[in-house]
């Protein structure tokens, strides 16, 4: 008996010192019908202002606010945009894809036929560059053997020289940072085509996101559209399908016409 009210006297006495070192922490009191007190949670909210008078939150945490310019840029909204004239902007990329051995991968044949794993089935890779015109969204793309600074250069020469076939001066090239487009080669070539060489920000692919949405859409609608048997028979198929997509596939972003349409009144008389 002595040692419970010990106990009650020593929980007594630290509440006590509890209430005296935090008097806003304390406990509000309420008599029942019988007299009885009991214990009532501490109001919270709105209830604060009318039990206390103290605001409920303080003016320095109301002022706070965050920053548009604290957002992390790689999550925030894209600001989407458009050139007004062709050639203003074009945007290149790279998009590796494996190869495809003779007779079919095992999208092809199923996966664990005999000889998967052999050396002579493994062929590497394959190397899309494109470069496609930000307003008409016209493109010219190759399938390459690598991305190599002087692979990437000499396709520059033979897209510029494309898109200026039809009427198309190519005035700003907007790349990744990928080390073939730092190289002095990339620029050489950039600079004999008299096109001003621009880069994304890093880990911000969403710039250059007309070339990445081609990407995708070559994914779709070639790459993955069927097996392949070989990569001669997918290689040769992807030509008509960059004529499917500029002369045929209408896009939403231009007002569901063809990026070969959008570009007549830029032809010369030779193609009109």
């Amino acid at each position: 008996m002595s040692s419970r009210r010990s106990r009650a006297g020593a929980s007594a006495s630290f509440q006590a010192k509890s209430r005296a070192a935090s008097p806003g922490k304390s406990s509000y009191r309420s008599s029942n019908a019988s007299g009885a007190s009991r214990a009532t949670p501490a109001p919270s909210g709105p209830n604060v202002t009318k039990a206390t008078g103290t605001p409920a939150a303080s003016p320095v945490l109301r002022s706070v606010s965050v920053s548009p310019t604290s957002i992390d840029r790689a999550t925030a909204p894209p600001k989407r945009y458009q050139r007004d004239e062709p050639g203003e902007l074009v945007h290149v990329d790279v998009k590796k894809l494996a190869g495809i051995p003779d007779g079919g991968g095992w999208k092809a044949r199923g996966r664990g036929y005999a000889g998967e794993y052999s050396v002579d089935r493994q062929v590497g890779y394959r190397y899309l560059h494109t470069a496609l015109d930000d307003r008409s969204r016209l493109v010219y793309s190759e399938i390459l053997d690598d991305e190599r600074a002087v692979t990437a250069a000499a396709f520059w020469a033979r897209a510029a020289a494309w898109f200026a076939s039809h009427g198309i001066r190519c005035e700003r090239v907007i790349t990744d940072n990928g080390s073939c487009y730092k190289s002095g080669l990339w620029h050489q070539a950039c600079a004999a085509t008299a096109t001003s060489v621009k880069k994304t920000r890093p880990r911000r692919p969403q710039t250059n996101g007309k070339v990445e949405r081609y990407h995708r859409i070559l994914l779709e609608e070639w790459a993955y559209i069927r097996p392949w048997t070989s990569e001669r028979q997918r290689h040769a198929a992807y030509a008509r399908f960059v004529h499917f997509y500029n002369h045929h596939r209408s896009h939403g972003a231009l007002g569901w016409a063809t990026p070969i349409s959008t570009i007549t009144d830029n032809l010369p008389a030779q193609h009109s």
